[in-house]
């Protein structure tokens, strides 16, 4: 979770039209709030968290103008799906799901690291790979390789964790050296980081899918490491579809994907990748539509479920509602 001053949005009554974008509430025990890129993080006294996921989307770490619609219902409802599936590997902070948009849970120490694994050569690590570079995150990567190829084994590429702007790429070497994370403790966090990525695998393919690549973040309490924030999302995720994988692979083919990875090429092609002077293109209402649709059929497939577009005509109210009647159990 990053916090992004630069965050504006051109619609004052954009929760008119269904979406997401500022929260302002005030729950009983609030003590603070974080406005993170896509989540908004209420600290309840000292122990518990409640996690909006609003219809803001990023890209390229800049918070763009328009919302999502369902967006946020969508991210919490999978994360909070695969947050329950993967609770026999290490415990989560997840305690209860009080609005299709909210989870509630405990509020644990982040590490200052993400923890990212690839499964496959794409992305940024491709668009490095292309200009040459060979080694990423302190991992040698074989010479020949084409874009989308499978690697031999997952490779964990770890991240910095930046308040504003970019993370970084960061070596385990560099990790431990620097204090970021003791090395015992970061050994378990790769430990952790295989398992999740293999369960991950395993439930996409039993939908037809591949889970390419993902992020996952971690934190600790009363000693304890636990897994926090959003896991196994189109956000935090990408997947291919397995069928035709191959023969698109071989042919040198994009290949059909379900992730954000969509919404980065739509900026890209209209010149846009978060760089000084750069203008964020026109966000139709007929683009966001299309780019809602995306997501709702990547929960349909990912999670084999058909998805129930629940009631946004007043999602703040709703949302107050909902939570407030958790907190007072």
């Amino acid at each position: 979770m990053k916090n992004d001053k630069n965050a504006s949005f051109s619609h004052s009554s954009s929760e008119n039209m269904g979406v997401l974008l500022t929260t302002h509430f005030n729950f009983p025990g609030q003590t603070h709030v974080y406005h993170g890129k896509v989540r908004d993080v209420y600290f309840i006294g000292d122990d518990l968290l409640v996690m909006v996921a609003t219809d803001r989307i990023s890209a390229f770490d800049v918070i763009l103008p328009q919302g999502i619609p369902y967006k946020g219902q969508v991210l919490n409802q999978i994360a909070a799906g695969f947050l329950d599936a993967t609770a026999d590997i290490l415990p989560n902070w997840k305690l209860s799901m009080p609005d299709p948009m909210v989870t509630m849970g405990l509020r644990c120490e982040p590490f200052k690291v993400e923890m990212v694994i690839r499964g496959y050569l794409t992305g940024s690590a491709w668009r490095e790979y292309k200009t040459g570079v060979r080694t990423l995150c302190g991992v040698d990567l074989p010479e020949g390789m084409k874009e989308n190829e499978k690697f031999s084994s997952p490779i964990i590429t770890p991240t910095t964790k930046a308040e504003e702007g970019h993370d970084e790429n960061i070596s385990k070497e560099e990790i431990i050296a620097q204090g970021l994370v003791a090395k015992e403790d970061y050994e378990q966090l790769e430990r952790y980081t295989q398992a999740l990525f293999q369960r991950g695998t395993e439930m996409a393919a039993s939908k037809g899918l591949i889970l390419v690549d993902t992020k996952y973040e971690f934190g600790k309490k009363d000693g304890k490491i636990y897994l926090i924030d959003e896991i196994h999302t189109p956000d935090s995720s990408r997947y291919f579809y397995a069928e035709g994988y191959q023969e698109r692979f071989e042919k040198g083919e994009e290949q059909k994907q379900l992730s954000k990875e969509f919404v980065r090429k739509w900026l890209m092609d209209n010149g846009f990748q978060g760089r000084e002077g750069q203008k964020v293109p026109e966000m139709t209402i007929e683009y966001c539509q299309s780019v809602s649709e995306r997501y709702i059929e990547l929960y349909e497939k990912i999670t084999g479920e058909k998805f129930a577009k629940e009631d946004i005509s007043n999602l703040s109210a709703r949302i107050e509602k909902n939570v407030k009647a958790e907190l007072s159990k």
